[in-house]
C-alpha cells in the first residue's frame, strides 16, 4: 500500500468531522422537518434512533454533550412530539428518552435525504467505482481502527 494513503484519508477525515461540515449536514437533513429540529437538536434526536431508549446522561456520552445540554434538546423535541420521556424500568427514579412515531417518520426522512445527497455526489462516478467505495467505505469503518466498540 503507498504510503500516502494513510494521509489522504486523514485529510479527508478531518474535512468530515469539522463542525461546520456536520452543521450543514445537519441544516441539509433537517431544513423544512420540523421547526425543532435543526442542527443543534438534530444528533440528540439521531443518536435517539441509533441507541434506542436512552437516558439523557447516556445519550450526552454517546454525541459529547453535557446531560443539561441533551435535556434542554430533548425538551425542545418533546414539545414538538418527536420524542417522550419514560420511566425507567430498571430504575424508577430515573427517565428514559425514546422516539415518538413522529421522531421515527422524521429520522426516516432525514435517512432518506442523506442516502440522496450521496447517491446525487456519487451519480457522475462509474457504477462500479461508486460501489467499490461503498463497500470499502464500509469496511473501514466497521473493520477499522474506528469501528464502534
Amino acid at each position: 500500500m503507498p504510503t500516502d494513503v494513510g494521509h489522504e484519508i486523514a485529510d479527508a477525515l478531518a474535512a468530515v468531522l469539522r463542525r461546520s461540515a456536520r452543521t450543514h449536514l445537519y441544516e441539509l437533513l433537517t431544513s423544512g422537518l420540523d421547526d425543532a429540529l435543526d442542527a443543534v437538536t438534530y444528533p440528540v434526536l439521531s443518536a435517539l434512533a441509533r441507541t434506542g431508549p436512552c437516558s439523557a446522561a447516556g445519550l450526552a456520552e454517546e454525541i459529547g454533550l453535557d446531560r443539561s445540554g441533551v435535556t434542554r434538546r430533548a425538551s425542545r423535541l418533546e414539545a414538538a412530539g418527536l420524542l417522550r420521556r419514560e420511566p425507567d424500568p430498571a430504575d424508577r427514579r430515573a427517565t428514559l428518552l425514546t422516539l415518538t412515531e413522529a421522531g421515527q417518520r422524521v429520522i426516516a426522512a432525514t435517512r432518506e435525504r442523506l442516502a440522496g445527497h450521496i447517491e446525487a455526489s456519487l451519480a457522475d462516478w462509474p457504477d462500479d467505482e461508486a460501489r467499490a467505495f461503498a463497500r470499502g467505505f464500509h469496511r473501514f469503518v466497521t473493520e477499522g481502527f474506528l469501528r464502534p466498540e
